[in-house]
């Protein structure tokens, strides 16, 4: 457990992790900015981590933005700084999932609205039910989307389509969003359905999965040159590799690989 806005469990390889201020429908103020910061780093020095299962608790996967505390408090935030990388404290929340060297899962229900939306996109898979609630909330507030949403949706959601929804904060429901590529597809049950998911990406060869990530997220902006290049210096890595040597061997045996990460 972290502090009391993001809860933590680690389970064979697999981290569910669960935004945890439900009575304000997981609502993002500004300790919730620090502790998902905090979250991403905890995550990001666990060696051992496969997959990251990304859920709200109660009623809601993130509401977005509380404004009362980021208007009391905005003067806090420095949005000129990039203090993680490429982004600033504020986008880390949500590109820091991108970043993750694993998999990361998002479970949306209920309500994905702002901030919220820009968080599960930052996931490299999203399931959500289909009567889930999501908008590109920020222009209802005479701002815009902050948190990388601009740099997440790109290669995933067409852009026309991310115009008009960020220049009309309509919504749309789960069914809408897997059509127009911010989900990846509906459950009944996302958080059940994407823990599954995990157990089925954490018995793959956690080297393979990790080097799959990396050129999946360089191809978003790569030339083809190189990302042709990636794939061949990645697979020569692999290649004869223990944990490779493994998945072959196990299949042939018909047992479960035993990779070590």
């Amino acid at each position: 457990m972290l502090n009391n806005r993001v809860n933590i469990v680690i389970d064979d390889g697999i981290a569910d992790v669960r935004l945890a201020r439900p009575d304000k429908m997981n609502a993002i103020d500004l300790p919730m900015f620090e502790e998902i910061a905090s979250a991403i780093d905890r995550l990001a020095g666990e060696t051992s981590l496969r997959v990251v299962v990304l859920s709200g608790e109660g009623r809601a996967f993130c509401a977005g933005l509380d404004m009362a505390s980021v208007a009391d408090g905005g003067s806090e935030l420095d949005l000129a700084t990039r203090s993680h990388g490429l982004a600033n404290h504020v986008q880390q929340v949500a590109w820091g999932w991108r970043t993750l060297r694993v998999p990361v899962i998002a479970a949306v229900h209920g309500i994905a609205f702002g901030g919220g939306l820009q968080i599960a996109s930052g996931a490299d898979i999203v399931l959500a039910r289909a009567d889930t609630r999501f908008s590109v909330m920020e222009m209802k507030w005479g701002i815009i989307p902050d948190m990388g949403g601009f740099a997440l949706w790109r290669g995933r959601v067409r852009d026309d389509v991310v115009r008009e929804l960020t220049y009309t904060a309509r919504e749309f429901d789960g069914v809408e969003g897997a059509t127009l590529g911010f989900v990846s597809r509906t459950a009944d049950d996302p958080h059940a359905e994407a823990l599954a998911l995990a157990r089925t990406i954490a018995a793959q060869n956690p080297h393979a999965v990790r080097a799959a990530k990396r050129i999946a997220n360089l191809a978003a902006t790569a030339n083809a040159g190189t990302i042709l290049m990636a794939e061949s210096i990645e697979q020569i890595k692999l290649l004869q590799s223990p944990n490779q040597i493994e998945a072959v061997q196990a299949h042939k045996e018909k047992r479960s690989p035993r990779f070590a990460d």
